[in-house]
């Protein structure tokens, strides 16, 4: 048992500096960014890859009808409006904040309506999660 320690141990270590340059790379690199994952599965309209990024308990505002609510339920929310107005194109056209609250506006072409999208975004230890999400018509 102890080996099985001092192995994983020994690979933890090793592997900090490999670590720390992908930080430092996804820093500079926009693919790292957190908003790339969301605004992909925003344009293909994805609630479930979309729910994986959402918080345990967040708030989500779809057009003036604002509910503080838990994940299961926000997946819901978004899975109606996807279902009622299904994305053709989503591009971010902002990015603000800083460490540990983001945010991104973008626009959401749905095929006849506009939408503009607001997320915010907080990391913590475990991770980057969606706090916010408003859609509103333009």
């Amino acid at each position: 048992m102890n080996r099985l320690a001092v192995i994983v141990g020994l690979m933890v270590v090793s592997s900090l500096p490999v670590m720390a340059q992908n930080l430092s790379v996804c820093r500079e690199n926009d693919e790292c960014n957190v908003f790339v994952p969301i605004a992909k599965y925003m344009q293909k309209g994805d609630a479930e890859c979309l729910a994986a990024w959402f918080a345990d308990n967040l708030q989500v505002d779809v057009m003036g009808t604002v509910s503080n609510c838990s994940r299961s339920q926000a997946r819901q929310i978004i899975r109606n409006f996807f279902t009622n107005y299904t994305p053709r194109c989503f591009e971010i056209v902002y990015k603000s904040g800083s460490y540990p609250m983001e945010y991104a506006v973008g626009n959401l072409d749905s095929g006849g309506n506009m939408f503009t999208v607001t997320i915010l975004v907080k990391t913590n230890d475990s991770g980057n999660y969606i706090e916010q999400l408003r859609i509103e018509k333009q």
